[in-house]
């Protein structure tokens, strides 16, 4: 059985972590067959939407595999990272595609960090979050020291990452790291409804938009606007010359549901 299970469902892809006996969690070769099943949903333009999930309904992930760490460290088989980072999403910064990342159970460490660079959270009632690697003597480097301050704000992060504690999905929430917290059990039909709402508009608005907020949050912002009037931003460029804006158009003058092609 693979340790990474890919489903298609007409424009949305769900990538699963199939390691349920070891809480989801990312050795070297879950990791290399994450960033494979990601490299394909960027290259594939009827693919409009991925859902990043654990498999079991104990764990999104605990992240990385200590396991694996150990047997590295006296020797054994290197862990090795993909440069697309933990589970393929952490350090992977050209993916304009929307990303869910459906939480049920711990994410933990590399799984918590591999949920905050998804784009929407979803999680049951009693999943938890948490940074624990200083407990074992090192630090988030899967991008959640940089990540979790520009989320929720320095305070409440340096609390996360110092302490090492677990939060709730309630907590998560307010917090702003948690779109939508369901009752256990419903984590599929949130899911099925967040991606709906998703492919309901334009595939390349939806791109354009993700671009945008990405590369101009690194601007200052009077900059961020001033390139987008000035056409900076590839992705809004090729939204503009698209097919389905001018679909967009005809559909509402005609009052009917878009058909959208993504190009």
């Amino acid at each position: 059985m693979s340790k990474v299970l890919t489903r298609i469902d007409g424009h949305v892809l769900t990538v699963t972590i199939n390691r349920p006996e070891a809480m989801n969690a990312l050795d070297p070769e879950t990791q290399a067959l994450m960033s494979e099943a990601f490299d394909a949903f960027a290259a594939d333009d009827e693919l409009w939407v991925a859902v990043v999930r654990g498999a079991g309904g104990r764990a999104f992930s605990a992240g990385g595999d200590i396991r694996a760490m150990r047997t590295a460290l006296e020797g054994g088989a290197p862990y090795t990272i993909p440069a697309t980072g933990y589970g393929g999403l952490t350090s992977r910064f050209d993916l304009d595609k929307p990303v869910i990342a459906a939480v049920e159970g711990i994410a933990m460490g590399g799984g918590f960090e591999v949920a905050m660079a998804c784009d929407l959270v979803l999680a049951t009632r009693s999943s938890s979050f948490a940074l624990p690697e200083p407990r074992i003597g090192a630090v988030a480097y899967a991008g959640g020291m940089h990540r979790l301050p520009r989320q929720i704000g320095m305070k409440r992060a340096m609390e996360l990452l110092l302490t090492a504690r677990s939060i709730d999905a309630e907590q998560a929430a307010e917090w702003g790291l948690v779109n939508e917290v369901v009752d256990d059990g419903a984590l599929d039909a949130a899911i099925a409804r967040w991606c709906a709402l998703l492919c309901a508009n334009a595939p390349l608005a939806l791109r354009a938009t993700k671009a945008a907020v990405r590369d101009g949050l690194a601007l200052p912002l009077d900059e961020a606007i001033r390139r987008q009037d000035a056409g900076g931003y590839p992705a809004i460029e090729a939204m503009r010359g698209s097919r389905d804006v001018v679909e967009g158009i005809m559909a509402f003058n005609q009052k009917r549901a878009p058909v959208w092609e993504g190009r």
